[in-house]
């Protein structure tokens, strides 16, 4: 049920956040607590700003209470990857160049796990920190 619900809000996002200058990052449909929460998770590479969030939050509202296709009561939240964010491919990798990254291993290479540095480019599927 909860995979339905999310492809359903991602089809969603994704047609109608470029109109806005947005792209979707994550969405999550999961129980928490006692209730259930529907997380939208957008970026842009100017940022987002809290009337970013209304907007997505408002729109995607009435995409839902429209569609009505989720049978919890759930609560819809809206939000930036933010500062903390987990780079999910080369694409983010080459978007945040020149910016300060911290890499953490499954596995140890040179005897760490964890690498901080400036991210400084990438080249055949890996990237560089200096």
């Amino acid at each position: 049920m909860s995979e339905r619900v999310i492809e359903k809000v991602r089809e969603f996002a994704v047609s109608l956040l470029p109109s806005m200058g947005l792209e979707l990052y994550d969405v999550h449909f999961r129980r928490e607590g006692h209730g259930w929460v529907l997380r939208l998770v957008i970026d842009s590479p100017k940022g987002v700003t809290l009337d970013d969030c209304s907007l997505v939050s408002r729109e995607t509202s009435d995409f839902l209470d429209i569609e009505d296709f989720v049978e919890h009561a759930y609560s819809l939240e809206v939000s930036s990857p933010g500062i903390e964010r987990t780079l999910k491919d080369i694409g983010e990798c080459e978007r945040f160049t020149e910016k300060k990254v911290r890499v953490k291993l499954s596995g140890e290479q040179g005897g760490q796990r964890v690498f901080i540095g400036d991210l400084c480019g990438t080249a055949d599927n890996a990237v560089t920190i200096r």
